[in-house]
């Protein structure tokens, strides 16, 4: 396409407010589209490390109490 101005150029046609949208509403999310994943890692690591305190306390302390219960017999 060949435009007289820049101002044809943004207008496109009298389709600019659908192009510069689309193209808006597409880069704003190739931005957050990163942010979002490194947000969701952070927060899958955190719950992971919590999970595997939680399982070694759990093992920490189930050999706790069978220890105790053979030290009892």
């Amino acid at each position: 396409m060949y435009w007289n101005s820049f101002s044809d150029f943004l207008a496109m046609g009298n389709h600019g407010v659908y192009v510069w949208g689309s193209v808006g509403v597409t880069a704003l999310l190739m931005l957050l589209e990163p942010i979002l994943l490194i947000q969701g890692r952070k927060s899958l690591i955190a719950r992971l490390r919590r999970q595997f305190r939680a399982e070694k306390s759990d093992r920490s302390a189930d050999r706790g109490t069978s220890s105790n219960t053979r030290s009892g017999n």
